[in-house]
């Protein structure tokens, strides 16, 4: 049974690559392009994400050690969502054709998570929550289901349009890999516009009304933020569609005269099963690439209100304590600013560095230990700063000048290995999934458990584990310096070099 399950996947895989490789000639890099651009709208959400919402979700009342679960609801539908949304965008029938019905879909559920997000603190004060007894039970309810929504709706838009870009690129692998850079690019331009949007304090002079009795200061920042970022999406994505098409997927029938329909498990099941060892082994080094990325990622604002400037955000915390606090978050945002730019220019090299280099594999383990030394060296600006403030007793101004140029030296150059995480993998993946029994949308999905595990695996372990360790950030960094070091020297040493008799491959590995 399981057999034939598996000869059914593999058939409708076929006409799956079959319908996805239609194109006869890749599509025009302008539409690559535009469909690429989409990425800016997703990304300038997902940046208020990483620099705002750990600190606001703790002005609601969360402590700082538990603060970290609240990003669960990424990985959980990011396992679920993406795979499941990639297995029907692979087969979706629609007039409209098989991307683009579910990035509108995304588009629109990110505009309804958003207002839930920004409007938490005023609808939970509407239901009964009193300003002045933490924690804010209604709001953090509402919150969190806006976040919750928020991630759904994401992983709902990245997936098909990265499958989208694929199908574009027709299995032309410096296309692909030209497609994935630009998307790495844009990525970018939404990650500067939005960590400049974040640490702009006065935004919300823009939208006045953002400001109410439950909503003060920061928090109608984030709601000015985010409804900018939903503009932009909402412009991107609506131009982008209406400029490329998709031809309607038919099912081709099988040997029996009908369409091929393998449950969605067996699906995912058969996509495992057919993973060669190339696959698995970027499955890995995917996974331990993570586990360094995402302390930092969530926790990076954080670490410069709390450590870095002496802040605290808690809400019992004394008023200079918590304008501290503050300061370092718009400082930390300024920094993934500077992080972002240099993404931005890393990406568009990324083609022309691997060839340098002997190819993206090298270049991969060579960025990864950048990554290890960047993490560990926050111990340095960690220590430097706490010593500023025990010579100074205790001061309240915040950092000296050359522990926050530290600090901001230590985001931008970390914009470096985070533009090849942002495209060589998922560019891999792309290619390596022409000869697997699986589609662009499923084998990406795929892909992205070894993002989301890593994910899940911070956001349940990470507070805890600081705890252990005193509290604070450091330690989660520190795991992940060492997880980042790991993976360089797997990538280096067990990541396998393309087979000689594979120049698709070649040409995606950045060899010529």
């Amino acid at each position: 049974m399981v057999g034939h399950q598996m000869e059914k996947a593999a058939n409708g895989a076929s006409a799956l690559e079959t319908q996805t490789g239609e194109l006869d000639q890749p599509a025009a890099l302008r539409k690559i392009i535009s469909v690429s651009s989409i990425a800016a709208g997703v990304q300038f959400g997902w940046a208020l994400q990483l620099s705002l919402l750990t600190p606001y979700v703790q002005l609601l009342g969360i402590p700082h050690k538990w603060a970290s679960l609240i990003w669960l609801c990424g990985p959980i539908s990011g396992m679920l969502v993406q795979p499941i949304v990639g297995y029907h965008s692979d087969r979706c029938t629609s007039r409209f054709g098989r991307r683009r019905p579910f990035i509108v879909a995304g588009a629109g559920l990110v505009t309804v998570a958003v207002f839930l997000i920004g409007y938490a603190a005023d609808i939970g004060h509407s239901m009964g929550d009193q300003l002045n007894k933490p924690p804010r039970t209604r709001a953090i309810a509402i919150f969190a289901l806006g976040f919750w929504i928020l991630d759904v709706a994401n992983n709902t838009l990245q997936g098909p349009c990265r499958a989208f870009l694929a199908d574009l690129s027709a299995g032309n692998a410096r296309k692909t890999r030209t497609a994935n850079a630009f998307f790495s690019f844009f990525m970018a331009v939404g990650n500067v516009l939005g960590y400049a949007a974040g640490s702009y304090k006065n935004l919300y002079k823009v939208v006045p009304f953002t400001m109410t009795k439950s909503c003060d200061l920061y928090c109608a920042n984030l709601k000015t933020c985010f409804f900018l970022s939903i503009t932009l999406l909402l412009l991107v994505t609506f131009v982008s569609l209406c400029y490329v098409k998709e031809k309607p997927w038919t099912p081709e029938p099988t040997a029996d005269g009908k369409a091929s329909n393998v449950p969605f498990f067996g699906e995912i099941f058969g996509a495992f099963k057919e993973l060669k060892r190339p696959m698995w082994m970027l499955l890995i080094v995917t996974a331990l690439n993570w586990i360094a990325w995402f302390p930092f990622l969530l926790f990076d604002t954080d670490w410069m209100g709390r450590e870095v400037y002496g802040g605290n955000s808690d809400a019992t915390a004394s008023a200079s304590s918590k304008k501290l606090y503050n300061d370092g978050v718009r400082a930390g945002a300024l920094g993934l600013m500077l992080n972002a730019i240099v993404l931005g220019f890393m990406s568009l090299g990324v083609e022309w560095i691997g060839r340098k280099m002997g190819g993206a594999k090298r270049l991969w383990g060579v960025v990864n230990f950048i990554l290890a030394i960047c993490l560990a060296m926050t111990v340095l600006v960690t220590k430097q700063a706490e010593n500023h403030r025990r010579d100074h007793g205790g001061a309240k101004t915040g950092p000296p000048g050359n522990v926050t140029a530290g600090a901001l030296t230590l985001f931008a150059v970390l914009g470096i290995p985070q533009a090849i995480t942002f495209s060589i993998p998922f560019a891999l993946a792309s290619i390596f999934s022409m000869n697997s029994g699986a589609g662009q949308g499923l084998s990406l999905g795929v892909l992205n458990l070894a993002i989301v595990v890593p994910q899940m695996i911070v956001s349940v372990g990470g507070g805890p584990f600081d705890e252990l360790f005193g509290g604070g950030n450091i330690p989660a960094f520190v795991l992940g310096a060492i997880a980042a070091a790991v993976s360089g020297v797997l990538a280096l040493t067990v990541l396998p070099s393309p087979p000689p008799d594979a120049p698709a491959f070649k040409a995606t590995m950045g060899f010529h």
